[in-house]
């Protein structure tokens, strides 16, 4: 066994802190976990500032303005605490390219840029259709007992395996 692997976070506890802040979640703000709402919210702040007449047009951004709340903090609180656990861990590497990438597809970082550009583009129309990200409808649904949980929990789960397969193939992609 590595060194790193040795510094990693056991699944269990993890498992453990995240059930407690949701609860906390819910107890404090009266929300459960969601972030597809705040990255939408985002994308109009941003496209606003570059043609903020057209963001004006969208029934979609008058709805969903920006606006500093739980869901943007419990974003950044992610980004931040999972920069802290890994500098703390001593696991933290800002790479371009990951290894599993640089073996099948070589070494074009403009390749998977590309790539993951346009699965950013699929994951955030998914969430959007879906009317919620992965964390709204699978760790959330799941904490309420909702067959709508388990169901896009599923979902989540066999389109990444299909999509590991079809671009990494075989066993090792999953």
């Amino acid at each position: 066994m590595d060194k790193q692997r040795t510094r990693r976070w056991s699944p269990y506890i993890a498992g453990a802190l995240a059930g407690a802040l949701a609860v906390g979640s819910v107890l404090l703000v009266g929300k459960f976990f969601g972030a597809s709402t705040t990255i939408a919210r985002v994308g109009g702040a941003i496209e606003g500032s570059f043609a903020p007449d057209h963001v004006k047009t969208l029934a979609y951004f008058q709805k969903y303005s920006f606006k500093i709340d739980w869901q943007l903090m419990f974003l950044l609180g992610i980004t931040a605490g999972s920069f802290l656990a890994s500098m703390v861990s001593g696991t933290f590497r800002l790479t371009l390219l990951p290894d599993m990438w640089k073996e099948h597809f070589g070494v074009s970082s403009g390749k998977r840029i590309i790539v993951a550009f346009i699965g950013g583009i699929f994951a955030a129309l998914g969430a959007r259709m879906a009317g919620g990200c992965p964390s709204g409808h699978g760790l959330s649904g799941l904490m309420q007992m909702s067959v709508s949980g388990y169901i896009s929990l599923i979902c989540f789960f066999l389109g990444g395996i299909i999509v590991a397969r079809i671009l990494y193939g075989g066993r090792d992609a999953v």
